[in-house]
């Protein structure tokens, strides 16, 4: 199994969901973060004063999948949240040795 962690713009996030919807992705897990990469922040005017904004304000979507299915996800979420404006995001997947529902102590994809 595989676990892709997705940074993406906030106002991407409606449509990388109903993308990932598409693929078969059943659950998935949203958190509202901070961070900066090569976008460096901004400088933001705010009642006549200029300051600077470092941690800009985006949304990490955290899904575990089949190692088969793990291709599909990734295109859906490159498809979906692509702007071709810098601080587009990026895409972290991880391999998943253990998975085990709590409610019913099912384990590996039956648990996903």
């Amino acid at each position: 199994m595989k676990r892709v962690t997705s940074i993406i713009k906030p106002f991407k996030l409606d449509e990388v969901r109903e993308a990932l919807a598409e693929v078969g992705v059943t659950g998935l897990t949203v958190t509202e973060v901070k961070g900066f990469g090569r976008q460096k922040g901004h400088t933001e005017l705010y009642r006549g004063a200029e300051y600077v904004v470092d941690f800009l304000p985006k949304i990490k979507i955290e899904v575990v999948v089949a190692s088969s299915q793990a291709d599909q996800v990734i295109d859906a979420i490159l498809g979906a949240a692509r702007t071709g404006k810098i601080g587009d995001g990026k895409i972290f997947v991880t391999d998943v040795e253990r998975v085990i529902r709590i409610r019913t102590g099912e384990e590996g994809e039956a648990a996903v």
